[in-house]
């Protein structure tokens, strides 16, 4: 060690706002941009049921008797048992998403190895 006390560079405040509404932005736009891009789910399906009864709806005798009981009849309670979400996978997308995640690390350990590099030599001195 060369004695010297180490002070790390400091940040004013306008670049402490700045940076805490840039990533507060950022957040919001990654969080917002599958919404806009269409990237999100794939929906619902909904099964059409020709004659709507408890037993067609797959609906035991307790099942059907909490229906009744939240006011349903089969005929209206039909779309709501019917209506699942869809869970399929766009294996692209997936793929895309996996790039993209693993690209960021990546960036993050070059970007954080050439800034820890930075901050041992300003501390220690180059070694020689």
């Amino acid at each position: 060690m060369n004695g010297k006390i180490y002070r790390p560079p400091e940040q004013g405040k306008a670049g402490q706002v700045f940076d805490s509404v840039f990533l507060l932005l950022l957040v919001y736009v990654v969080l917002f941009a599958p919404l806009v891009l269409g990237l999100t789910g794939g929906g619902t399906i909904t099964k059409t049921v020709e004659e709507p009864t408890w037993e067609a709806l797959q609906q035991n005798p307790q099942m059907a008797a909490q229906w009744e009981k939240l006011g349903y009849t089969p005929e209206s309670a039909a779309e709501l048992i019917t209506t699942r979400f869809d869970y399929s996978i766009d294996p692209w997308a997936l793929l895309l998403t996996a790039a993209v995640i693993l690209g960021y690390f990546v960036f993050m350990i070059r970007l954080s190895e050439k800034e820890y590099r930075e901050v041992i030599d300003e501390r220690f001195g180059e070694k020689k």
